[in-house]
């Protein structure tokens, strides 16, 4: 049985926090921030071209020494070239998503770049063991935006994904608090990977309105839409409340489609639109109800209090 100081190892990090590498929210401050903090940053690759992932992996280079990653979903439409980029700049940590781990683990390893992938489910986790990827994520649905089909919650997917699988194991969804990150430790999990809270944080570099909005929602104000396209939590705003009203007289994907458009996540999230964006967010939003810095959130989690 791994240790929670194999996650450490493994990335050569002090701590076992990993920050997700979210669309729109994960740029070199928010990665080096936690990176200097001792955790794991991660820049999010799949809000930004191919050439402002360079910038943004460069500019990190230069904010922290400590390791970083990038994280990538496999369903990126430039993927070889972001691939090319992450190789060519010398980052040596991926977290993969959204895909099948088989494409491009063996190409990564090749290039000496380590490779985490998100699951939803043990099934994934065993397929995740048999492509040889170093980690993997464990992520239940009370995780903001892209989400698994199950619909398993976290504390209910780590001891399963535990028991099916020898690699390490991180959890996330949910987990934003020190009892939270705790517990999860306590069911499996050999580290965390934190993302809404990280996602609200001074760092960050989400729109102050979407900050905002999110750290008042209150209880049951997220819900997991699109079903039919790509499951997603998103926050409860007039757009959600549209698309809702569509998912709830059977429109069909195509029609779902249609009324997203495009770029409405960087409306949300980026541009602080909380009327007409997507805003994709977790369930623990409204336990952050003040603006807090990375070191804060640090301090926080390994604090001895009770």
């Amino acid at each position: 049985m791994k240790t929670r100081s194999s996650i450490c190892s493994l990335y050569d990090i002090q701590h076992p926090i990993i920050q997700g590498g979210m669309a729109w929210c994960s740029g070199w401050k928010l990665a080096s921030a936690v990176s200097n903090q001792g955790g794991l940053g991660l820049i999010g690759a799949g809000s930004m071209h191919p050439e402002l992932l360079r910038e943004h992996i460069n500019k990190c280079k230069t904010a922290t020494d400590r390791p970083f990653g990038v994280n990538v979903p496999l369903m990126y439409p430039q993927i070889e070239e972001i691939m090319h980029i992450i190789r060519d700049e010398k980052v040596r940590i991926v977290f993969t998503s959204a895909g099948n781990p088989k494409l491009w683990t063996e190409w990564l390893h090749r290039h000496g770049i380590l490779v985490t992938h998100v699951v939803s489910s043990s099934a994934f986790s065993i397929k995740c063991q048999e492509a040889g990827v170093d980690a993997v994520v464990a992520e239940g649905f009370e995780a903001g935006g892209h989400n698994g089909r199950e619909e398993t919650s976290t504390f209910c997917l780590i001891p399963r994904v535990r028991a099916a699988c020898s690699l390490p194991l991180i959890a996330a969804g949910g987990i934003s608090s020190r009892s939270s990150y705790h517990a999860a430790l306590a069911l499996g999990a050999e580290g965390v990977q934190i993302g809404t809270r990280f996602a609200l944080c001074k760092e960050s570099s989400a729109h102050p309105d979407f900050k905002n909005y999110c750290r008042n929602l209150q209880e049951g104000m997220t819900k997991l839409m699109l079903k039919k396209l790509s499951p997603t939590r998103l926050a409860t705003n007039e757009f959600a409340i549209r698309l809702g009203q569509a998912e709830d007289r059977g429109a069909d994907a195509k029609e779902l489609r249609d009324l997203l458009g495009k770029g409405r996540a960087k409306k949300g999230i980026f541009e602080g639109d909380i009327k007409e964006g997507i805003l994709e967010i977790g369930q623990t939003a409204g336990s952050v109800p003040t603006e807090e810095s990375v070191q804060d959130i640090f301090e926080d989690l390994l604090s001895n209090k009770a």
